[in-house]
């Protein structure tokens, strides 16, 4: 009955059990509610706090650990078309702090079989060492980092960072260099542009070189190529473009994986186009007869007597192919006289001599983005001896790049542009400065082609791309300063197409051996010159280079050389006195001399 006692006492009955069923609730979510703070507060501190305070505590145990986040920054490097030469990936570093580990002989077993390639003695006194940080291993695959993040070892932690990595391999490698295992350059552009390539303010912003991977792998495969053939100790190339002074293509063998630089062996390192220097033989009669041309000291169509050797102080001066009589300036070159370069550099003399080869850059040490540059070797006195024998590429040594540059300025018009091997903006003049007649340039080129077409560098002939060059054969200085007759030093520097030049291609092969099918000849016109050969026909058309008719009347007239006592041949009219090579022009005037 409503109102009655017995009613009232249920309803109060209700009332309190429902409150405290209320109690038991706002008791129940406030233990959810400081449940759920507490996992989210270790959450924040295991994926916010904890990774960020890590390598600032690893940074607190070892300062350097800083200094190694800016491998992280580090820019790429590309090749003048966008190609990677060198660039990041990310990878984890294993650390430990041994206070935090209970169990150090436990937890390096239970490490090793996660990582086998570590020593577990090793490991084992790291972890008891008590430090507050130690190194376990640099660079893990994601694998290993999985399969030592499911051992739950208390006291080792992740340090993120990044590995520098060459996709290219051994292909670049003297040119690019290398970094050590804290992303610190160590060799070639990595070195040369460390802080800038470093410099965070140009993160993602590749560094661009001159080189052309599709050209260093045509360079690189027929060097090695011909090394191998010819049992040759080494050998190397350069492509330079002779306007801009761009490095297209720089190969120096052997060479090494940037990826394992600890097992390369010191003659693997060492870049000989740009640290070796080298007496560059019948080369340097490029230098000599442009030299005597520009000063003026002898004519096109002047000459020297060549039917003796010349005998001065204790040396005896000769040619390996004597020709025993008088020779014009273009035979001079053509056939490689030694003899009547000498003569030829004596009447300039020592003083003009050693001014033009400063002047070409020859004398100091040249200027590139890279640490690994040699100094020429120059006499300590000039006088006549010296005059004659650095006319034919003895007594003066230089690297290979310095000669290459030369002879871009020899064929260009006479401008030396600094060798660079970082791509030029396009539009903007390369620096240079005239260091030759640019009448002199044109008929260098023309002497050049000669010796292609009728010389000591037939077999450097490329059809369709007029090539023009020059061979030269050294021999080797020995432990005793004397010379080695067994140990022979290879060059070849050619241009190309010779009737509008662009670029200078130099081989150089160390130590090659003579072969049956060379006739046991192991001069540079047997192995460089092919080798020459092979990579401009290969490389033209990467480069762009169309071919040409060299036998057309243009092409014979624009590479006529003239010579006095002919009359100029009429080249559109197909007969005997018309088209003439210039090489038969000189033959003529040869048996005229010859008759008088």
């Amino acid at each position: 009955m409503p109102g009655s006692p017995a009613m009232v006492r249920l309803e109060g009955a209700a009332k309190q059990a429902l409150d405290a069923s209320r109690g038991r609730l706002v008791i129940g979510i406030g233990l959810f509610s400081l449940a759920f703070l507490v996992l989210g507060g270790r959450l924040v501190e295991l994926t916010v706090i904890r990774s960020a305070a890590e390598p600032a505590v690893a940074r607190g145990f070892n300062p350097e650990l800083g200094a190694k986040t800016a491998l992280m920054e580090r820019q790429p490097i590309v090749d003048r078309n966008g190609q990677i030469l060198a660039t990041n990936l990310k990878i984890a570093s294993l650390y430990a702090d041994p206070r935090k580990v209970q169990n150090a002989a436990g937890a390096a077993t239970r490490l090793v079989q996660a990582l086998p390639e570590l020593p577990v003695g090793e490991v084992q006194a790291k972890l008891a060492s008590g430090k507050s940080f130690v190194w376990l291993k640099r660079g893990l695959t994601p694998r290993e980092q999985y399969e030592v993040n499911r051992l739950g070892i208390p006291g080792l932690y992740f340090h993120n960072e990044q590995r520098r990595i060459y996709p290219q391999g051994a292909l670049g490698v003297h040119v690019v260099g290398y970094t050590d295992i804290d992303g610190r350059g160590i060799s070639g552009i990595e070195q040369h542009f460390d802080e800038q390539l470093k410099d965070p303010t140009r993160t993602g912003d590749p560094l661009e070189l001159s080189i052309d991977l599709r050209v260093q792998h045509v360079m690189r495969d027929e060097i090695a190529k011909t090394i191998e053939y010819f049992n040759a100790i080494g050998g190397g190339g350069i492509v330079m473009d002779i306007y801009t002074g761009e490095i297209i293509s720089l190969v120096s063998l052997p060479d090494f994986d940037p990826a394992e630089p600890g097992t390369a062996s010191k003659e693997s390192r060492f870049n000989r186009i740009t640290l070796g220097v080298y007496e560059m033989g019948s080369t340097m009669k490029t230098l000599n007869t442009a030299m005597a041309l520009d000063y003026g000291s002898v004519k096109l169509s002047g000459g020297y007597d060549a039917s003796r050797p010349i005998q001065i102080s204790r040396f005896t001066i000769k040619d390996d192919h004597p020709k025993n009589r008088w020779l014009s300036v273009p035979e001079i070159f053509m056939y490689s006289s030694n003899i009547g370069s000498a003569k030829m550099a004596v009447d300039v003399g020592p003083e003009r001599q050693r001014e033009f080869m400063q002047r070409m850059g020859m004398l100091n040490k040249p200027a590139l983005e890279l640490p690994e540059i040699g100094a020429p070797l120059v006499p300590r006195q000039w006088k006549t001896v010296e005059t004659m024998t650095i006319s034919f590429g003895h007594g003066l040594s230089v690297t290979p790049l310095q000669l290459a540059t030369a002879t871009s300025a020899i064929i260009n018009g006479g401008v030396l542009h600094p060798p660079t091997l970082i791509k030029r903006p396009q539009g903007m003049p390369a620096p240079g400065r005239q260091v030759l007649r640019r009448e002199v340039s044109d008929v260098m080129r023309k002497l050049m082609v000669l010796v292609v077409e009728d010389g000591t560098g037939k077999k450097a002939a490329a059809e369709g791309y007029l090539v023009g060059g020059k061979t030269g054969t050294s021999e080797k200085v020995n432990d005793r300063g004397g010379y080695n007759k067994k140990a022979l030093f290879n060059t070849f520097v050619a241009g190309f197409p010779m009737h509008n030049p662009r670029y200078v291609v130099q081989i150089m092969i160390d130590e090659p051996k003579g072969q049956k099918s060379t006739y046991g000849f192991a001069t540079a016109g047997w192995t460089a010159a092919p080798a020459i050969g092979r990579v401009i026909n290969r490389i033209a058309p990467i480069l762009g280079v169309p071919p040409v008719d060299e036998n057309s009347p243009a092409m014979r007239q624009a590479m006529y050389v003239p010579v006095p006592g002919q009359p100029m041949p009429n080249f559109n009219t197909p007969t005997a006195t018309s088209a003439v090579p210039a090489n038969t022009i000189i033959k003529t005037q040869e048996k005229k001399l010859a008759s008088q």
